[in-house]
């Protein structure tokens, strides 16, 4: 709940700071350009921080804590080398900006948008540096059970992205003279390059804050010499795998950016899009496995395995009974939700739709998607990053072969498509692995039980919103109106599922008070 909270409210200033984008660059050249530029840095970050690294760190940090074994030599060791490495890699990839881009978006080759997001590219790539870091001292502090700094240091980066777009907003009219550009364009710019100025102040903001809170918790990360430690080497071969799972992964983004980059427009309604599942995915998968794989490396490393099994089983339920509304939420209610939260200024009606259309294709996928966060602890904690790996190589067959395949019939949503439709197969096959990984996961009769019940209770939800959308009519579009319409409309699918998800069963309001703390 902690870690939830905060994402929460981390997603919602995002919301704001992409509602502000939307309303400034609608999906112009220099939204689409700066979109390209910020997700280099976060492409890699999968790699450094989150993804491969922490992936390894966390669990091996975890299990010298338990043991009192020189954990914070550890993280010292760790945090020093990694500051050398993302430094050089920083340099290499602004020099080599101009490559970068065009793996990214190779359809922005032909105009204005590439030497845009080239340029955007280059001030933001150094936040790889500085989130990485804060990454790894998150993953400190979480493996310690103190979740709240770690948990809001991306609030802070949403702030800066909102206090940049206010400022861009007071103080970018006069460049338009001086630049020898329209109005609507040099406003433009203004607000592109304020950003991609944003990000990397954003990161190290980010990096004081959870810097700061190690140190007062007893883990002052401090640089020291690099030093190739056999804990260092033992971290590096399990993190190896599991950097070529992140690399397919992000072949996968890369993939769906690229199908999208032939589509003008297509990049900022697949962002936005991105933006509304990106919500629940984040305050229920992904603030799950943070807190999940700190605590079962340290219950395997006790030899608690059937408490392990409880709690993967109470992540799965917790985990669906907040994952299957929002998914028939965002398929039934993505024509309202884009409207109204998107449609202003440079966002026009046919920017709504087409956003709407990718929203209601990624809410299909979102139950995968975090249903993969509470699976792939179970192998992490047991140090096994090599399956994942190949569970990877065939969802980005998958993927590919869909975005690619499907983008001269569906064009742009193949990108959607693809992502969703491999993210159930990664999930099915997480799930194959996990059952057969010495019986790792087992369901037990209380989750076999209130499956079909939280199903049953999101789609009589979805029923009651879907006749609530076509009763309400023209007040969801109305300029005056739309935003009190919403609002009744999302009461009445939380009302509604509240209620049937008592009636039929599928969850219990004891059940809040033990998520995870086994009685």
């Amino acid at each position: 709940m902690t870690v939830g909270a905060w994402t929460f409210a981390s997603r919602i200033l995002g919301f704001v700071r992409d509602i502000l984008i939307a309303g400034f660059l609608g999906s112009g050249p220099v939204a689409e350009a700066f979109l390209i530029a910020f997700s280099l840095p976060n492409l890699f970050r999968r790699f450094f921080a989150e993804g491969a690294f922490n992936m390894a760190f966390v669990p091996m940090f975890s299990k010298k804590l338990e043991k009192d074994a020189d954990a914070l030599e550890f993280a010292r060791d760790a945090f020093s080398g990694m500051t050398v490495i993302l430094t050089v890699f920083s340099v290499v990839g602004i020099a080599f900006m101009p490559a970068m881009v065009w793996l990214m978006a190779s359809g922005f080759a032909a105009d204005e948008r590439f030497p845009l997001a080239v340029a955007f590219g280059r001030i933001a790539f150094p936040y790889i540096l500085f989130i990485s870091l804060a990454a790894l001292i998150s993953g400190v502090l979480n493996a310690s059970g103190r979740f709240v700094a770690a948990a809001a240091a991306p609030v802070l980066l949403n702030i800066v992205f909102i206090l940049g777009l206010g400022l861009s907003a007071l103080f970018g009219r006069p460049s338009s003279d001086l630049l020898g550009l329209g109005l609507d364009e040099a406003l433009g710019l203004h607000v592109g390059t304020t950003l991609a100025i944003s990000v990397p102040i954003g990161g190290i903001v980010q990096l004081a804050l959870v810097w700061w809170a190690a140190a007062r918790a007893g883990f002052p990360l401090t640089l020291r010499r690099p030093r190739l430690t056999p804990d260092l080497r033992r971290l590096a071969i399990i993190a190896a795998p599991a950097a070529l799972a992140g690399g397919v992964v992000q072949i996968n983004l890369l993939v769906g950016r690229q199908v999208a980059s032939f589509f003008d427009g297509a990049v900022a309604w697949l962002n936005y899009a991105d933006r509304l599942y990106q919500l629940p995915l984040g305050i229920v998968g992904i603030a799950i496995g943070i807190v999940l794989l700190p605590d079962l490396s340290r219950r395997l490393s006790a030899g608690d395995r059937e408490g392990g099994i409880w709690q993967v089983n109470r992540a799965f339920e917790f985990s669906l009974a907040l994952t299957l509304p929002s998914a028939v939420g965002l398929i039934v209610l993505a024509g309202p939700l884009c409207d109204v939260l998107y449609r202003r200024g440079a966002f026009t009606f046919e920017d709504s739709a087409a956003t709407a259309a990718a929203v209601m294709v990624y809410g299909a996928g979102l139950p995968a998607f975090v249903l993969q966060k509470v699976v792939s602890p179970v192998f992490f904690a047991r140090e096994d990053t090599r399956r994942p790996f190949h569970y990877a190589v065939i969802s980005m067959i998958v993927n590919a072969a869909l975005a690619i395949g499907l983008a001269p019939v569906i064009g742009y949503l193949a990108a959607a498509v693809g992502t969703t439709v491999s993210a159930w197969a990664m999930f099915a096959l997480l799930w194959r692995g996990a059952r057969n990984h010495d019986g790792a996961i087992q369901l037990d009769d209380r989750l076999k039980s209130r499956l079909p019940r939280l199903l049953g209770a999101s789609i009589a939800m979805g029923a009651c919103c879907y006749g609530a959308a076509l009763a309400m009519g023209d007040a969801l579009i109305e300029q005056t109106v739309r935003y009190g319409a919403l609002a009744v409309l999302v009461a009445i699918g939380v009302v509604s599922y509240a209620i049937f998800t008592v009636a039929f069963g599928g969850m219990r309001m004891s059940d809040l008070k033990s998520a995870f703390a086994r009685r």
